[in-house]
């Protein structure tokens, strides 16, 4: 659990320097850069904004994007929200950090006890890393020059597929996967980017629902 937590963290903390560059070259100044990184917490909707906004799009615009993006962490609360417990302090505290990374580690694990130690674990390094690389980068944007020359816009999948992985071990979950991406490739000619990631978490609903039509059988 700490090998794999730490190893996510980095591979997002180098992402958040991919962020730092590209939201100074989108004419955000470092304070802003940072306040994003603090105040939102969540790569996806912080990467479209700033998309939206480099393009010259409308706040409102960027600010949309943005909560689209965002609404999948809505069901990761859900799951996660009897495991956390705790006050209205703590649970607040649990809502901001709760992101793909944070959900999945916690919900990979066989207990209510290591669901709660892999959350905070992958929390607390989590935040820290992506904010000193979010900081790293928009203080260093001009040294960095393009953030792909790096390699750096492939740290997020890498991240991704390193969370999804333990959960292929079930059928469902195969099934689940294989027809939110089908889903998304079908989605991606046709509708505004983001939106295929939001239209693929419909793949879930369908494998859930008939996972249940089963159990009630």
């Amino acid at each position: 659990m700490i090998r794999n937590a730490i190893a996510i963290s980095v591979a997002v903390g180098a992402f958040g320097v991919s962020f730092g560059v590209l939201a100074t070259s989108a004419e955000l100044s470092v304070a802003q850069a940072m306040a994003m990184s603090l105040l939102v917490f969540t790569g996806a909707s912080q990467f479209a904004a700033v998309s939206v906004v480099a393009a010259g799009g409308a706040l409102s615009a960027a600010v949309g994007s943005a909560l689209l993006l965002a609404m999948r962490n809505t069901a990761y609360g859900l799951a996660l929200a009897a495991t956390l417990g705790g006050g209205a302090g703590r649970r607040a505290l649990a809502a901001h950090l709760v992101v793909d990374e944070t959900a999945a580690m916690a919900l990979a694990q066989p207990s209510p006890d290591r669901r709660r130690r892999a959350f905070w674990l992958t929390a607390a390094l989590l935040f820290s890393l992506w904010n000193a690389g979010t900081l790293i980068g928009a203080l260093g944007a001009q040294r960095f020059g393009d953030p792909e020359r790096l390699g750096l816009d492939v740290a997020f999948p890498a991240a991704f597929i390193a969370l999804v992985a333990p959960q292929l071990r079930r059928a469902d979950a195969r099934t689940a996967a294989a027809l939110g991406v089908a889903i998304a490739l079908v989605c991606v000619p046709f509708v505004p980017a983001g939106v295929p990631v939001i239209a693929a978490a419909a793949a879930a609903v369908v494998v859930g629902l008939r996972s249940g039509r089963r159990v009630d059988a």
